[in-house]
């Protein structure tokens, strides 16, 4: 039982070797080479899950006695490939940001330029949010409006019903009495 597990482990320490090796040189890198190394340890993070997940399957096949040690070190191994997660993930936003000035053509120079287009967006934004918050604010308006009308017109129709109603009847009685 503890063979597999430390077998697991050596693969463990293997693969994490090779994708910190990796992660680290990706920033380093362009263009296709680039994209089929982040690819390639995308792969590798993967096959690590699934290597935890079966030494996570060992730890519950341990003698009790023995399982809060092994459980430990999965732990820590948990943690080990969380840091890992976390430099590949930074490692891509930092790919990322190389990939989208290279298509914008962003040298990085013209920050003034940036800020004040940041800021010109920023202030279209909010003149259109306020327009947005008054014609949502009609909208309520005109459907309050609406209601009543509604209200009224169900109540005058009622009124209506009721006349029509006493006007057939004092009919209904004048015909009655006549005859």
């Amino acid at each position: 039982m503890s063979s597999d597990f430390e077998a697991y482990e050596q693969e463990f320490g293997t693969l994490t070797a090779e994708i910190t090796n990796k992660v680290g040189r990706i920033p380093k890198l362009s263009g296709e080479e680039k994209t089929q190394l982040v690819l390639n340890v995308d792969k590798q993070l993967e096959e690590v899950r699934e290597l935890l997940e079966q030494m996570d399957l060992e730890v519950r096949e341990v003698p009790v006695q023995s399982r809060a040690m092994y459980s430990t070190r999965l732990k820590s191994y948990k943690q080990e490939m969380e840091k890992l997660e976390k430099d590949f993930k930074r490692s891509r936003i930092a790919y990322s940001d190389e990939v989208r000035n290279e298509l914008l053509g962003d040298d990085g120079g013209s920050s003034e330029t940036q800020r004040a287009h940041l800021l010109d967006n920023t202030e279209k934004l909010e003149r259109s949010s306020r327009r947005l918050e008054a014609g949502y604010q009609i909208a309520v308006e005109t459907e309050q409006m609406g209601q009543e009308i509604l209200t009224n017109l169900h109540s005058d129709r009622e009124k209506i019903q009721r006349s029509r109603d006493r006007v057939t009847t004092g009919m209904i009685r004048r015909e009655l009495v006549m005859t």
